[in-house]
């Protein structure tokens, strides 16, 4: 995948061809599950020319899984539910300061200069924030998602996306020589993040900066777009997805434009620093990891 850019755009629209027409032979044996994951393969490895059709068979196909799934009955859907080893991706647990200040670095929670505000308005945000420049921590503004509680939800993830293609990067980060990046099914990925957590010496996987929404609508409706996003008066640049187990590492790196992260499950450690501190973090020479340190 790493290699895919070298791929002249008119045999990546030949490769996304098809991809329609095998997912059309599947589909037509009610092969649902082969069908969804050829035309995944179509978005990810193919060209834009044909992403309507692909998006349109999508959901062609997810609508036929569905009522396949719903045609089951209870009975189906509660043995599935025995299988699965934990219906809580994350279970919940009383946050321990103490353990967490023995992992991070020294007086890593000790700042004060990250502000917390809760529900804030849109005015406030651009006057108090967005324009001045000083970083925010805001609470109490994505209650109301679905995705607060479904996305905890195993049986869920497994029905809405389990047979969908994902790709995940393998390794400690991208900056490891043995770091590379995999297509598997988002359930294969699930089974992989709840083997992994709590288990330090297994290989790290984690599903990180991919248009997961853009591939599966079920996942969007999950969320909304805060107005927060819209402060620059611009058009959103994209919507990605980090998903990974306990103790994910992602390196210093810096991106071009703004940011907001939403943490839906589980919690997230973040270090910053002022751009004034670019050389002192010694960023790498290299062109493609010019942004990393």
């Amino acid at each position: 995948m790493e290699q895919l850019h070298s791929v002249l755009p008119v045999w990546r629209d030949a490769y996304s061809m098809s991809c329609l027409h095998v997912a059309k032979f599947h589909f037509s044996n009610a092969e649902f599950s082969d069908a969804l994951r050829t035309l995944d393969m179509g978005i990810i490895m193919g060209g834009p020319l044909l992403r309507k059709d692909l998006d349109s068979a999508i959901e062609v196909v997810s609508a036929a899984k569905a009522r396949q799934y719903n045609n089951r009955g209870a009975d189906a859907d509660n043995e599935g539910r025995e299988k699965s080893r934990s219906r809580l991706l994350v279970c919940p647990v009383e946050f321990d300061k103490s353990e967490v200040l023995r992992i991070l670095p020294i007086r890593s929670l000790s700042s004060k200069i990250v502000g917390k505000r809760s529900a804030l308005s849109l005015e406030g945000f651009l006057r108090e924030y967005f324009l001045s420049g000083p970083l925010v921590i805001i609470t109490d503004c994505m209650a109301h998602w679905p995705a607060r509680t479904r996305w905890n939800d195993v049986d869920y993830l497994r029905r809405v996306a389990g047979d969908h293609t994902v790709p995940v990067e393998v390794g400690k980060n991208y900056l490891f020589s043995e770091w590379k990046q995999e297509l598997i099914t988002f359930s294969q990925f699930l089974e992989r993040v709840q083997s992994n957590n709590g288990c330090r010496s297994k290989v790290p996987m984690y599903l990180a900066q991919h248009q997961l929404f853009d591939q599966i609508n079920e996942l969007r409706k999950d969320i909304s777009v805060p107005d927060y996003c819209y402060a620059g008066g611009g058009e959103l640049r994209s919507l990605n997805a980090w998903f990974g187990p306990a103790g994910t590492v992602t390196p210093f790196y810096h991106d071009p434009h703004h940011n907001i992260l939403g943490q839906i499950v589980g919690k997230k450690y973040v270090r910053l620093y002022s751009a004034s501190y670019y050389e002192e973090l010694y960023p790498y020479s290299e062109i493609m990891l010019s942004n990393s340190s």
